[in-house]
């Protein structure tokens, strides 16, 4: 008699991510697509003097040894778009241990049948800070208690089509998860969408409509249907302005903390000025639920410097947060900008990917530190982004402030924090900058400056925690694969509730690209 033995295969873990772009790319044939692999590996070594982020006088010094198999893969076709990013990384460290994380940013979508049948797909697998208070997450040093992994996935099918002289319909059906290490998160949430819209005999008015349904499912919650329908309309006055009207009814669902239901009738009023093709400002005034609403979306694009200016107040969750996709209004600048200067959109999206990625590597989130949480928030975000970009030098700034109020009781929350003081995240406001800055100085070498400062208050306890980074670094190609660099980095933290620390770094890099 013969005994067979079976064991579960567990997938890497950054491969469950990647399942709903994989399926985009079976029903398409591959001549159509142009393709671009680019593997690399990186090698890099650390000395920090203060590796486990202590406060003065415990500090220890540690050298940190980091291997990084990566590629980046790159598709456009005329029905099919993929972006993707990934690296695995290898931590040997004497004061923490041997650790490795995934680091994934993907993002398709395709053309399944032409003027009718669509699919948008995205993907990611980072590090995250587990509360916006102490230690923060820094790239090149080992992880803290404060940090977790955080892995979404999405994945949108769509019908979309022009009835002429009538409307373009679109149907969309969404479904995105939310994950972290630990089981700390685990969210996912179907919605189906219904948008109409049309422009009446090429008048130049136009109208829309929608209906919307979301059913949300936090492994520590029940689950919460949110429901919403709105019409609107834009009427224009002249070449350079139109005004803007819509209202609606919605629900959100969740059971608030102040005892009123999250729902009832809303409206807005605004407008939008475009004095040129690169110019464009909107702006509107409402009524929803929980008072009275502001939005702003201005956009000014000059020959080498782009300005995006926009502010929000809207019903979020923190897995929500998450599930967008990080970076996308610097990329967009950025993308803009390098059309003239890098025509290939392959290489010009392979630059932005580095850039981007050496920026965030070194300092503070860009925006707003997103923490933990199971409850549903006011956010008020006002955020301005600049890119300026030559064909020797790139500039990216932003500036964001944002003002949380959480809408549902903290109690479900002190199991992700235990150490945090009961209701610090009631209300919290954080103000934040960035700036990265690259300067290729010949054809082989280059200069990188960044620098970063996050500062988080609670509004409901006293607490507020500053965070600084500053970095600077020069690499040198040394062969047409192979680049060297070297960096040094100042980080310091304080905090009103102790906890202060500084840190200094020095890393050696060695990247080669096959």
């Amino acid at each position: 008699m013969a005994i067979t033995t079976s064991r579960r295969v567990s997938l890497p873990l950054a491969l469950p991510p990647l399942l709903p772009l994989l399926s985009l790319l079976l029903p398409l044939p591959a001549l159509a697509v142009d393709w671009l692999v680019k593997p690399s590996l990186r090698l890099r070594e650390s000395y920090t003097d203060n590796a486990l982020r202590a406060p003065p006088g415990q500090a220890q010094a540690d050298f940190i040894t980091e291997i990084a198999p990566a590629i980046a893969l790159i598709g456009t076709g005329p029905r099919l778009r993929v972006n993707l990013d990934y690296s695995w990384h290898k931590y040997l460290s004497g004061q923490r241990g041997n650790s490795d994380n995934h680091d994934l940013h993907a993002a398709a979508d395709a053309e399944m049948v032409q003027d009718w049948f669509f699919i948008d797909a995205n993907a990611s697998v980072s590090r995250r800070n587990i509360s916006p208070f102490g230690p923060q997450l820094i790239d090149e040093l080992p992880d803290t208690d404060n940090t977790s992994t955080v892995r979404t996935t999405g994945i949108s099918p769509y019908l979309r089509h022009r009835f002429r002289g009538l409307a373009t319909a679109e149907l969309r059906y969404t479904r995105n998860t939310v994950a972290s290490g630990g089981d700390l998160l685990s969210v996912h949430s179907d919605e189906m969408e219904l948008l109409l819209s049309g422009e009446p005999r090429g008048q130049g008015w136009s109208w829309n409509a929608s209906h919307d349904v979301r059913r949300t499912q936090d492994g520590k919650l029940a689950p919460v249907r949110m429901q919403r329908s709105s019409v609107g309309l834009r009427y224009p006055f002249s070449r350079k302005w139109a005004a803007t009207a819509s209202g609606g009814m919605e629900k959100e669902g969740y059971i608030s903390s102040n005892g009123k239901a999250p729902e009832g009738r809303f409206w807005s009023l605004g407008g939008v000025w475009t004095p040129s093709p690169r110019t464009s400002v909107a702006f509107s005034t409402g009524k929803r639920f929980f008072g009275t609403t502001y939005s702003l979306d201005a956009n000014f694009l000059q020959r080498h410097t782009n300005w995006q200016l926009s502010y929000s107040e809207d019903i979020t969750t923190m897995p929500t947060q998450f599930a967008r996709l990080g970076d996308s209004d610097a990329g967009q600048l950025l993308d803009q900008l390098w059309r003239g200067i890098f025509p290939n959109a392959r290489d010009r999206r392979l630059r932005i990917n580095a850039f981007l990625r050496y920026a965030n590597s070194l300092g503070p989130e860009r925006g707003a530190i997103n923490y933990f949480s199971h409850r549903y928030f006011l956010q008020k975000q006002l955020k301005l982004t600049m890119a300026r970009a030559t064909a020797k030098s790139t500039l990216v700034a932003g500036v964001t402030a944002v003002d949380r109020t959480a809408q549902t009781a903290s109690g479900i929350d002190s199991a992700l924090l235990p150490g945090m003081e009961f209701g610090s995240e009631d209300r919290t406001r954080q103000i934040g900058a960035n700036v990265g800055w690259n300067w290729q100085a010949s054809s082989r070498t280059s200069v990188n400056v960044n620098a970063g400062y996050a500062s988080v208050r609670s509004l409901s306890v006293p607490r507020r925690d500053n965070n600084i980074t500053v970095t600077a670094g020069y690499s040198r190609v040394l062969q047409p694969n192979m680049t060297a660099s070297i960096d040094v980095r100042h980080m310091r933290h304080a905090s009103n509730r102790g906890g202060n620390y500084r840190e200094n770094g020095v890393s050696a890099t060695l990247t080669m690209q096959f």
